[in-house]
C-alpha cells in the first residue's frame, strides 16, 4: 500500500508531501508535536494526548483554531489510508511560514502534518527480556514540559544509547534522574513503592505515564511522588520506562548496573498486562 501523509488540509502520496523551507519548525525548532499509538486499530490516549499538544500551542502561543474532533478525524482517515493496525501517528503543528526572522511573524498561519509509521510493540520481545539502558548528562533547555520539535538534545542521548547497545538513555541533572530521551523514568523500591519526579517544566508530563500511575493507583499501589538519583536507581528492585512507543518497558540493566535479578520485575510486567487490557477497551477505532 502506498503511504499517505496529510498537509495543511491535504492527504497526499508521502513523497509529495512537502512545506516551505522557510517554515519556522525547519529554521528555528518552533513547533510542537505529538505521537499517538495505535494498537489494533485502537487509537491510545488520544484525549490525553491532544489535550497535551493544546498545552503546548499556549506555552509556544501559536494559534490553532481546529477542534480536537476534527484532529481526531483526520488522525483517523490518515489511519485508514494507510492501513494503519499497529504502529504510530506523529503530528507536528509549527507556527507557520515567514521569511526568516527571530521574533514572532504577524498574521501566519500554523502548518500542520500528520504521517504514519508502522511499529510491533504490543508484543515486544524486548519487554520479556528487559531493556537496558545508559545514563548520560541532561543538557537540555529549561522548559522541557512543552513538546517541542527542538530535539537536539534528545538526539544526541539516543545516540548515546545506540553506541552502547542500549534501548534508551537516562538523561540525569545534579546526580538526579530527569526522564529518557523519549520515555518516562520509573524504579521500584525494594519496599515495592513505584517512584516518579514530580511534573514540573523539568520533565514532559507523559501521557503514558499518566495512565500507567492512574492504573497503579486503581491496584492501591504505593507510589512515590519524588526525585531519585542515579545511585538509587542502581539499587531499585525494579525499573521500567513508559512512553506511546514502549507501553510500559521493564528495566534490567542501567550502565554496568543489573537491576534486581537481571530479569523484568514482577511488578513491572503486570503494569504492562495492565496497560495493554486499557488499551483494548480504547476508542475510538481506525
Amino acid at each position: 500500500m502506498a503511504r499517505t501523509a496529510y498537509v495543511n488540509g491535504e492527504y497526499l502520496p508521502i513523497e509529495d508531501a512537502k512545506i516551505s523551507i522557510l517554515d519556522r519548525a525547519f529554521l528555528f525548532g518552533d513547533g510542537v508535536y505529538e505521537v499517538t499509538a495505535v494498537l489494533d486499530r485502537r487509537l491510545l490516549d488520544i484525549s490525553g494526548h491532544l489535550a497535551r499538544l493544546r498545552r503546548s500551542l499556549r506555552e509556544m502561543n501559536i494559534n490553532f483554531p481546529m477542534s480536537d474532533e476534527a484532529l481526531v478525524d483526520i488522525h483517523l482517515e490518515l489511519g485508514r489510508r494507510n492501513g494503519l493496525e499497529e504502529g504510530l501517528i506523529y503530528l507536528q503543528i509549527t507556527r507557520g511560514s515567514a521569511d526568516r526572522d527571530f521574533p514572532f511573524p504577524e498574521n501566519i498561519e500554523p502548518t500542520m502534518v500528520l504521517f504514519t509509521q508502522d511499529k510491533k510493540f504490543g508484543d515486544s520481545p524486548v519487554s520479556r527480556t528487559g531493556a537496558k539502558v545508559v545514563s548520560t548528562p541532561d543538557i537540555r533547555w529549561q522548559r522541557r514540559d512543552i513538546k517541542s520539535t527542538a530535539l537536539l538534545a534528545q538526539v544526541f542521548a539516543k545516540q548515546v544509547a545506540s553506541e552502547a547497545g542500549c534501548y534508551e538513555a537516562w538523561m540525569t541533572e545534579d546526580g538526579f534522574v530527569t526522564e529518557g530521551s523519549s520515555s518516562s523514568a520509573f524504579i521500584i523500591t525494594p519496599e515495592r513503592a513505584i517512584v516518579a519526579r514530580p511534573i514540573n517544566n523539568q520533565i514532559l508530563a507523559g501521557i503514558t505515564r499518566q495512565s500507567v500511575l492512574k492504573l497503579a493507583a486503581e491496584q492501591e499501589l504505593k507510589v512515590e511522588d519524588r526525585r531519585f538519583t542515579l545511585e538509587e536507581a542502581y539499587q531499585a528492585s525494579e525499573a521500567f520506562l513508559t512512553s506511546a512507543s514502549s507501553l510500559v518497558m521493564p528495566i534490567v540493566q542501567i550502565d554496568d548496573q543489573t537491576i534486581g535479578d537481571g530479569k523484568p520485575g514482577p511488578l513491572s510486567l503486570r503494569l504492562r498486562e495492565l496497560y495493554l487490557e486499557l488499551a483494548q477497551t480504547e476508542e475510538p477505532r481506525i
